[in-house]
């Protein structure tokens, strides 16, 4: 039981943390119609965690709610990977980082729709809606960053070349990945990582990017290890419920 509630939040905190990074880009998009559009994704996966933490207080009963699992545990307490966490900076390194983690939640929920825990199921076949429209999205911006001025394509390339140390992460499998897959309740990684590198190969050709060389990887998120980056995200997110617990909202 604790593998399969540390599962849940692994796939809770990816999508939390990374709403919370696109909110704070809310109004600054190039134009409107994008700036909807990333209001949107971030709404999509606050939704999704919300769904995931309510399950995961009903499953602990503990006398929580999905609020109380999302607002009040400490840094070391979120499982989420590195990548989600990284500071929002230029237009090209949100995208590629809306890229790489699109692909691996679309092969990712594509696999957990075969999951024989009805909730991840259920939770697989209803997201995988939703995260098809967002690597549709963020691919057809790869392909026009890489296709449009100079100055977009080399911070499109910088931004991958900075970012793609924090990707292996998604597949490296922990004792909760291992366990839960063997019980027929979770992924095979491997099995997603190919998927994930065909996408990321097909976008890169489509839109002349490189794939770094480096081997040189960033982890430790799914184990609870955060950089400074986390700390302050959760000060700001976690800022009301603390300073008035019993407030009902």
């Amino acid at each position: 039981m604790e593998n399969k509630l540390k599962y849940y939040l692994q796939i809770a905190d990816n999508a939390l943390i990374l709403s919370h990074r696109l909110s704070e880009y809310c109004s600054r998009a190039p134009f409107l119609e994008e700036d909807l559009a990333n209001t949107n994704v971030a709404l999509d996966l606050i939704g999704l965690a919300e769904s995931v933490y309510e399950e995961y207080a009903k499953i602990e009963n503990k006398g929580n709610c999905g609020d109380d699992i999302a607002y009040r545990r400490k840094e070391t307490e979120f499982y989420n990977v590195t990548l989600v966490e990284q500071p929002n900076h230029d237009f090209a390194h949100i995208m590629v980082r809306q890229f790489f983690t699109d692909a691996f939640h679309y092969n990712f929920f594509f696999e957990l729709c075969k999951s024989k825990d009805h909730f991840l199921a259920a939770l697989a076949k209803k997201s995988i809606k939703e995260v098809t429209y967002h690597l549709r999205r963020s691919s057809e911006w790869m392909i026009r960053l890489g296709k449009g001025t100079e100055e977009a394509s080399q911070r499109t390339q910088k931004a991958i070349d900075h970012l793609w140390k924090y990707t292996p992460e998604f597949f490296i499998e922990n004792c909760t990945d291992i366990e839960m897959n063997q019980n027929g309740m979770g992924v095979d990684l491997q099995i997603v990582q190919a998927n994930w590198k065909q996408k990321i190969s097909e976008i890169f050709y489509m839109s002349q990017f490189n794939i770094p060389s480096t081997d040189f990887l960033i982890k430790g998120g799914k184990e609870g290890l955060h950089s400074e980056n986390l700390g302050y995200i959760l000060c700001e997110m976690q800022f009301l419920p603390n300073k008035y617990p019993d407030a009902k909202w």
